[in-house]
Order: structure tokens, then sequence, then C-alpha cells
């Protein structure tokens, strides 16, 4: 799956594609409002980009000092809500070059 039929599909379907790794799942639910579901998976997630997406969902939920944790733990520089979409684009562009 390339990264625009990615993004297309978590814009526009109901439900995630099957073949999705656990980054871009995670990556996928928290873009659908599904934010439990996304934790779930990315706090099981120990790697780099594990702990950018959990960061990432901190950065949603509002708990910026559980995101600043996570930031660190992945070796980024701190994001900021006004940046939500971009950053989640970003996350996504590095997740569909791992997978």
């Amino acid at each position: 799956m390339t990264l625009d039929q990615f993004v297309q599909s978590a814009d526009a379907d109901p439900q995630p594609p099957e073949e999705l790794s656990g980054e871009l799942l995670a990556l996928w639910l928290a873009k659908n409002g599904r934010w439990h579901e996304a934790h779930e998976i990315a706090q099981d997630i120990d790697t780099p980009l594990g702990s950018w997406i959990h960061a990432h969902l901190h950065l949603i939920e509002g708990d910026l000092s559980n995101a600043a944790y996570w930031y660190r733990r992945a070796g980024r520089p701190e994001s900021s809500r006004d940046r939500l979409d971009l950053e989640w684009k970003e996350i996504a562009a590095t997740a569909a070059g791992a997978a």
C-alpha cells in the first residue's frame, strides 16, 4: 500500500485495510477518532517509531507531559497540538516507508 492509498483509506474507509502494519493501523485508528484502540497498539510497539506514534497519541489527548516523555523515547523533538495533522502525515510517511 502506498502512502497516498493509506491516507485515502484513513480519510474515507469505514474500516482499516487488513494488511496494515501495527504502526499504520495505530495511525489509521487515530485518524478515525479511535484513540483507545490506537493507544493499545502503539504502547506495544517498542521502537522509536512506535514511541513517536505513542507521543502523537498523547498529544492528541492533551497529555503534554506524557507526550514529552514519548517524544524523548522516540528521539524526536516535541510537537504541538496545532501541528497534529502535519505530524500525522510525517509519521505516516515514515511508517509507510518502513512497511
